[in-house]
């Protein structure tokens, strides 16, 4: 009797075994996946993020150099990235923007790209709570053909680097909030491009007619604002402030771009782009297209918008 109770002990000890041994390993692997590894715990010194916006937009135009209608049906879209490192005292900030807008112009009942690119990237080295001693390049362009119209007839007015604006800076950041910086630099270097052969030969942007480029040197100004009030409201803001020391300082180029973005549903979004410039040596405006003018660009749209 106790013989066949040890060998039934043991069968069913060997039954239990292999189910133990599956329970254990089942058991372990949870816990490997659920484990931290200690790289995982340790924070990304990289913010990164973006804004793409599709939309019909009505946009209104005053003395835009780039060309375009005065007023204009547009399918346009807006693409905003960003990527901000910090380590330490280190901080390097990035931020890409491209319009890009598909115009009816209904002057001539045809129509039109419109577009703008803009790649800053700026490094700074803290050296109190607020400050950072920085440097700055900035690229400021469009990759399309735009034009003017004039009596029923369209002119070529730029194009990809026609004109150009690269700029270099080196001065001192003051961010105040993680939402708002002040760039100031008393020595700037700024390069106009103009590539294209036949805007190169009507001396538009600055630089001497059938020349390709000009250098300016200068003080340099930007103020950038971005922040999301609410998960419905946005705002976008940046300006620039430039004055050439070579050629009428207190002529001071502006440039100006703004984007409010206002969340209806869950993709749909009401838009309000507004862009300023002046530039005094864009010199083809008034009466006989000698005189430089305060230049305007309103874009208002509803469309989708995606955060990534």
């Amino acid at each position: 009797m106790e013989k066949n109770i040890l060998l039934l002990f043991c069968l069913l000890l060997q039954l239990m075994l292999p189910a133990q041994d599956e329970t254990v390993k089942k058991l372990q692997q949870d816990a490997a996946v659920n484990i931290k590894k200690p790289e995982d715990t340790i924070p990304s010194n990289w913010k990164k993020g973006g804004i793409y916006n599709l939309n019909i937009a009505q946009g209104a135009l005053n003395n835009w150099a780039a060309g375009g209608d005065n007023f204009s049906l547009a399918v346009n879209s807006i693409l905003n990235i960003f990527g901000f490192y910090t380590e330490g005292k280190n901080h390097w900030d990035n931020t890409v923007d491209f319009n890009f807008g598909y115009i009816n112009t209904s002057s001539l009942g045809g129509r039109k790209n419109d577009d703008r690119l803009d790649i800053l990237s700026k490094y700074g080295y803290e050296v109190s709570e607020k400050w950072n001693v920085a440097t700055l390049v900035n690229l400021r362009s469009q990759l399309f053909r735009g034009y003017s119209f004039n009596d029923n007839e369209k002119v070529l007015t730029s194009a990809f680097l026609s004109p150009g604006y690269i700029l270099t800076s080196l001065g001192m950041d003051y961010q105040p909030t993680e939402f708002f910086s002040v760039f100031i630099s008393p020595i700037t270097a700024r390069w106009i491009i103009v590539k294209d052969d036949s805007i190169s030969a009507k001396g538009l942007y600055g630089v001497a007619p059938g020349e390709h480029s000009a250098t300016e040197i200068g003080a340099f100004v930007t103020a950038q604002f971005m922040k999301a009030f609410s998960p419905v409201l946005s705002y976008k803001s940046r300006l620039d402030l430039f004055s050439n020391y070579r050629h009428r300082p207190e002529k001071i180029d502006v440039f100006m771009t703004n984007i409010i973005s206002l969340k209806l549903i869950k993709f749909l979004t009401l838009s309000w782009n507004f862009d300023l410039i002046y530039d005094d040596d864009v010199r083809i405006f008034g009466k006989n297209n000698d005189r430089p003018a305060l230049q305007l660009k309103s874009l208002t749209g509803l469309g989708l918008q995606i955060k990534f």
